[in-house]
């Protein structure tokens, strides 16, 4: 077909090797015809090279518009994409009319460089499946306690300020985290957590060896809590201290039971007291162990 572009090009370029080196080429074109001319081929074979997948639909677009794209090397011409007549027998090689081959010595070492890639192991055998079967017969192995839980004083424990609904401006409520394993509440300047009008000392919250969060009454609390002087907090306890109202809070996870990380139940009948990965304690599930 009668060419839409006439090209008329004089370029001559330079590529920089890793090595330092140099490889010098040109492109030159004189109406439908552009030949890209290298050197050297060092600096193209340490590239990532298009597959004849990747060209056939550029081959094919310049056909269309009846252009042709040599590229040649040291050893002469590589490759030629667009308006060219390709044999049948290069036709079934790379499944276009629009590329055709260059001579072979060219095309040497781009086929050299495709040997090098590993090829992929080749065995007549199945893969392996049903073998060995003792792992699936095996009842007493090994396995590594896991847990659901976080690790010990994880889940961001803290107190908030709780605020009537008709009392609240809009803000975010203060919030006080319950970093040290000891928090007095109180008046005293010595108290972590201050608070005008209540005693020096009016309360505790203790992080026990069990990794609960406890709170110890020495004024009056009153609140959604235990009976007793000291009381587990969970999520929600609400504490009334005079004129302050807290909540408690952690983020809690769900106890899949033994051997996950639980205190009870789980997956089997009985359960071998187990040492609990947060605290270091060891733990029995309640029931009677027999080997």
């Amino acid at each position: 077909m009668a060419p839409r572009f006439r090209a008329d090009i004089k370029l001559d370029f330079s590529l920089q090797e890793a090595t330092g080196e140099q490889a010098r080429g040109s492109v030159t074109a004189a109406g439908s015809e552009v030949v890209v001319a290298l050197d050297r081929m060092d600096a193209l074979l340490s590239q990532r090279m298009p597959t004849l997948g990747d060209i056939r639909p550029l081959a094919k677009t310049l056909s269309e518009q009846g252009l042709t794209v040599i590229v040649e090397g040291p050893e002469g011409r590589i490759i030629s994409l667009g308006a060219v007549d390709v044999p049948a027998s290069q036709r079934v090689i790379t499944r276009s009319p629009h590329i055709k081959l260059g001579k072979l010595g060219a095309l040497a070492p781009f086929l050299k460089r495709g040997r090098r890639a590993p090829a992929r192991k080749f065995s007549l055998l199945p893969p392996g499946t049903l073998f060995p079967l003792l792992p699936t017969v095996k009842r007493r192995i090994a396995r590594r306690i896991t847990t659901t839980h976080y690790t010990r004083g994880g889940g961001q424990p803290r107190l908030i300020f709780v605020q009537d609904a008709q009392a609240w401006n809009g803000q975010v409520p203060r919030v006080f985290s319950l970093a040290a394993d000891r928090v007095r509440i109180g008046s005293d300047e010595s108290a972590e957590l201050q608070l005008p009008g209540l005693d020096g000392v009016h309360a505790e919250i203790v992080h026990n060896d069990q990794d609960e969060y406890v709170l110890v009454r020495h004024g009056k609390v009153t609140g959604s809590f235990g009976p007793g002087s000291s009381s587990v907090l969970r999520t929600g306890a609400r504490l009334q201290m005079g004129q302050w109202c807290l909540a408690f809070f952690r983020e809690e996870f769900a106890d899949h039971g033994r051997p996950f990380g639980g205190r009870s139940g789980g997956e089997f009948a009985y359960q071998r007291p187990q040492r609990d990965p947060r605290t270091g304690a060891l733990e029995r599930d309640g029931s009677t162990y027999t080997r």
